[in-house]
């Protein structure tokens, strides 16, 4: 299985295989809402193309997945995480550090990372 995604047959066989999961997941969409939503709501049944339609738009509307938690999350959440951070006191800091080092592996290191510089251009070392 390795060397088949390594040759050249992966230019064509990964776009059909996306493109039957697409269709998988159209079917699916499909026949749960016409399992559930007609006996629940009164609504009228749809084909795969309505189904493979509304799952692009709850895609688009509710985001594709980039966001989870190994990610960070949102943009505006990791500045405002990153704004309260600054404003903490040095013991507020310490306390986080310890916490997040407790809770994770990628924060074991805190001297690995590069030093951080400031507002007036002087280099402060981190704890």
């Amino acid at each position: 299985m390795k060397t088949l995604f390594r040759s050249k047959i992966r230019f064509v066989l990964i776009p059909v295989m996306a493109v039957a999961f697409l269709f998988l997941v159209g079917f699916l969409v499909m026949h749960l809402w016409n399992y559930t939503l007609p006996v629940l709501f009164g609504v009228s049944a749809i084909n795969l193309w309505q189904s493979l339609a509304l799952f692009l738009l709850c895609k688009i509307l509710f985001g594709f997945g980039g966001g989870g938690p190994r990610r960070g999350g949102p943009p505006w959440r990791r500045k405002a995480m990153r704004r309260k951070f600054d404003q903490m006191d040095e013991e507020g800091k310490a306390r986080v550090r310890a916490y997040m080092r407790s809770r994770s592996h990628c924060w074991g290191g805190m001297a690995d990372e590069p030093d951080r510089k400031t507002d007036d251009g002087e280099t402060q070392q981190r704890d």
